[in-house]
This record gives C-alpha cells, structure tokens and sequence, in this order.
C-alpha cells in the first residue's frame, strides 16, 4: 500500500481517473461531479458530521425558515460543505437557497473572517465547521439553528463514505473489498481509540493540529461504520441536493444513488458489527469541553492549523 499526499480536489479527480484507488472523503463533495460522470463508486459509512448554520447571537432569527432575503457567510468559496449542507437546510424549511435568483444572498469569506462578518453586520448567518463553529459559540458570537451532529434529520447521517475508483471496482473487486474492509476496520478502532488516533496522526505529521485539540474534534464525531445505513443516505442526500438546486432538475436521485454505490463481497453490516478492534489504554475518548473552554485550548495553540480544514478548505 502507498499513501500519496494531495489536495481534496486532486483526491477526487485522481479516484475518478484511477490515479488513487481509494479513500474517504464527504459524500455531498461526490454527487454532483458524479451527476456529470465522475467514475468512483462509494463503498460503506465511515462517520457523521459537524457541520453547522449559524445566527448573531443577539439575532432575533429562531429558525431556518426565518433566512429567507437575509445575507449569509460561507467558508472559502460558494460550494463548500458547509455551504452545501445549508442549502439542503434551508431548501428543507421552503427557502431557495440557489446563489443565482435564490432567496438568500451567500458570501464567501476566509473562515477565520467568519466571525468578524457577522460581528460587523455584513452577513445575518454564517454556515460553519468545527472547530470554527465551536469557537464562534464559545466566543460568543453566534448561536446555531441548525447542527448536522444534533439535529434529528441529520445526526444519524454519514457525512464521510469510503471510495474507491470506479476502475479498481471493475478491474479489481476483490481489493476493492479489502480496501473497504481496511478503512471501515480503521473506522471502528477510531472510535473505540479517539485519543489513541489523535495522538498517531499528530506524530506521523499526518495533521498539524496539537494532541489535545484533535482529540476534541474526532470525539465529537461518530466514526461508526456502516453498510445500509449509508447507502440509504447517498439517496437521502442526492434527493435533498436537488430540492436545494445543487443537483439539476433532469436528475433522478434514486438513480444516481444507485450509480454512485457499488456492494462488495464481505462489506455488510454483519461483518462490521462481528469485528473486534483493540482498545489501547488511555486511548479513548476525550472528556468534551464547553465551548468557552474549547477556545481558550485552541488559543493556547496558536501556531496550530484547524484539525477540520478538509470540511472547510474545499
């Protein structure tokens, strides 16, 4: 096995052309390039997600469907996750989110200037990632209305899925299947180890962020793989992306979901739930802190980089 680093955008071009094998990356970031044929195949759940939309804490606004004619920030470019995540959002509550001839006006701003937009009244929301939206709260700068990690319509959803190349499923099923295996396999050890796999990814350099605040991050989320769960949810999403205007009016959901999914002999819910994965001492998952607590850790680590830059800068 070689591991090859790359950019998230050179990730999904190079498992489209076969150049990688696989990988995980979110399942929203695939389904319109898979609507315009992107050839990779999405294989199992690896977790769920933290993505957020956010209100002024002294905003009078209560609810999604309160954001209609009102500005609102995004992190990076238009057509982040976060962005995208908030137009299913607000397409949910019967508002169009599109950015041209929409209901809402989006704008794009670095994500450490998110906080100030709202401060400054140039936006009413931001939409947002942790650890952003944690430090927003803890600074008390906004509040949420809308927590994909909490909310009932989409807390048991996957955000991030294993991918392999749509090559390696036809030419290769079996090492599809073991690749798969692989990183759901890795999925489970993560959550019975958050800590444990914090500190390995800060020593291997695979992040740059500090030990203590990458364990905040990956136990806040659910890395609980799954098979059916997330193969309903690629459907899930593709039908709520084109009710938000993300997928194009032509598009039978059902069908790209179906498209985009491949089964692969051993990977099922079975499998997972039969396989044992080693608990390393004082690995597990680290006690969450409030928010205000949060962002005095993170401040006392300055020179760190955001441990959830793949949800921002895309």
């Amino acid at each position: 096995m070689e591991l090859v680093r790359t950019d998230w955008d050179g990730l999904r071009e190079g498992l489209g052309s076969g150049q990688f094998d696989a990988n995980h990356t979110l399942i929203m970031y695939l389904l319109k390039p898979l609507e315009s044929g992107l050839d990779v195949k999405i294989t199992g759940g690896i977790h769920t997600g933290c993505l957020r939309l956010m209100v002024a804490a002294k905003s009078e606004i209560k609810s999604a469907e309160e954001l209609k004619g009102k500005k609102i920030g995004c992190p990076t470019h238009v057509g982040s996750p976060p962005y995208l995540f908030s137009s299913r959002v607000l397409a949910a509550n019967g508002i169009d989110p599109r950015p041209e001839g929409g209901d809402v006006k989006w704008t794009a701003y670095q994500p450490d200037l998110l906080g100030k937009a709202v401060e400054d009244g140039e936006v009413d929301a931001v939409c947002t990632s942790d650890p952003i939206g944690t430090i927003l709260l803890g600074k008390g700068i906004v509040k949420t209305i809308a927590d994909q990690a909490v909310d009932a319509v989409y807390r048991d959803e996957y955000c991030c899925a294993s991918v392999v190349s749509g090559k390696l499923a036809r030419e290769n099923p079996v090492a599809a299947a073991k690749v798969t295996r692989a990183l759901l396999k890795g999925a489970k050890w993560v959550n019975e180890n958050p800590t444990a796999a914090a500190k390995m990814g800060v020593e291997k350099k695979y992040i740059a962020a500090s030990v203590d605040i990458n364990a905040q991050a990956l136990s806040k989320l659910r890395y609980v793989p799954g098979v059916s769960r997330c193969r309903k949810n690629v459907e899930d999403a593709a039908s709520e992306m084109k009710l938000a205007g993300l997928l194009k009016p032509t598009t039978d959901p059902g069908a790209l979901a179906k498209r985009a999914w491949i089964d692969l002999e051993g990977v099922t819910d079975e499998w997972i739930e039969g396989m044992k994965v080693e608990k390393v001492a004082d690995g597990g998952r680290a006690v969450i802190l409030p928010p205000e607590q949060f962002v005095a850790l993170f401040e006392s680590k300055k020179d760190c980089t955001c441990c959830c830059k793949c949800c921002i800068d895309r």
